[in-house]
């Protein structure tokens, strides 16, 4: 008797799904019934697929994505020591999330009860002037979720390269051309000043259409800018930072001369939570007079 075949219905009680779930489970290849009649197209299970069924609901229950599901439960068939660790990654991915939503959630809960001006005196906002600046760069549309990854990264092949262009003359930075978040993609430009732009060219020009890659000379700047720990570079922190320098920049009377920036000037791996490691930067000129 527990060999014979279980049609769907009989199934989805044991698996305690639905029928409805063990469809969508054999379109998207999670779990495919064991005989498929050609003439009536009823499905039938075996009964060891049960447990399968139930762990696919299971995972399901922790929101986890479709295609990660289909790998933990392969892997369960194969190395189970293996799934767990699958498992274990999701999960340390799904707390980091909630607790940077936590944080958010924190900070927009003293926006909106008028309680922002305490997080924005926390920062001294200041000015320098930059002189004009010969730059190695590349550009990426990219999500906020990827940012962080995608600047160390960026960045590091960057301050390599500079290597053959005379060597790195200041502080590396990234421009946000426009709005960088779980909706807007940017894109963001990754930059590192260089000191021979001859060399900077030639080497450009050998890099082919892999990345969106470039050389500019950025004029000299005057930048509005706070500068933050390591810690307050993840959001919200760094939200707070921005809105800061802008509040600032408005109580000046001046105008924004460029997009925002972050300067990186210390050495992220070394540097502790909190050590100052980066400058949030708005360039800014006098307003013209009407």
């Amino acid at each position: 008797m527990g060999d014979e075949p279980l049609t769907i219905g009989a199934f989805a009680v044991r698996a305690r799904l639905s029928a409805k779930a063990l469809r969508l489970y054999d379109r998207l290849g999670l779990l495919s019934p064991a005989h498929v009649d050609e003439v009536s197209g009823y499905r039938y299970y075996r009964a060891d697929q049960v447990e399968r069924a139930r762990l696919v609901a299971l995972l399901r229950q922790l929101d986890m994505p479709l295609a990660r599901v289909a790998e933990v439960v392969e892997a369960d068939g194969t190395d189970g020591t293996y799934a767990a660790e699958l498992l274990a990654a999701y999960w340390t991915d799904v707390e980091t999330r909630i607790a940077g939503q936590r944080t958010l959630a924190e900070y927009l809960r003293a926006r909106l009860s008028g309680r922002s001006s305490e997080m924005y005196g926390k920062f001294v906002v200041e000015t320098v002037e930059v002189p004009e600046q010969v730059l190695i760069t590349e550009t990426r549309h990219t999500l906020a979720d990827e940012l962080p990854a995608w600047i160390g990264a960026s960045l590091g092949r960057l301050e390599a390269a500079a290597r053959e262009c005379g060597g790195v003359s200041g502080a590396p930075f990234v421009v946000y051309h426009a709005e960088v978040s779980m909706e807007s993609d940017g894109p963001a430009e990754a930059c590192v000043p260089v000191a021979d732009e001859t060399a900077a060219r030639a080497w450009a020009a050998g890099q082919g259409r892999a990345r969106q890659i470039a050389v500019r000379v950025e004029p000299a700047r005057r930048l509005a800018y706070t500068r933050i720990t390591k810690a307050q570079v993840a959001h919200p922190q760094i939200l707070a930072a921005f809105e800061a320098v802008e509040r600032w920049v408005a109580a000046q009377g001046l105008r924004y001369a460029g997009p925002c920036r972050e300067v990186y000037f210390a050495d992220w791996g070394a540097a502790g939570a909190g050590d100052p490691v980066c400058d949030v930067a708005f360039p800014v000129e006098e307003a013209q007079s009407q």
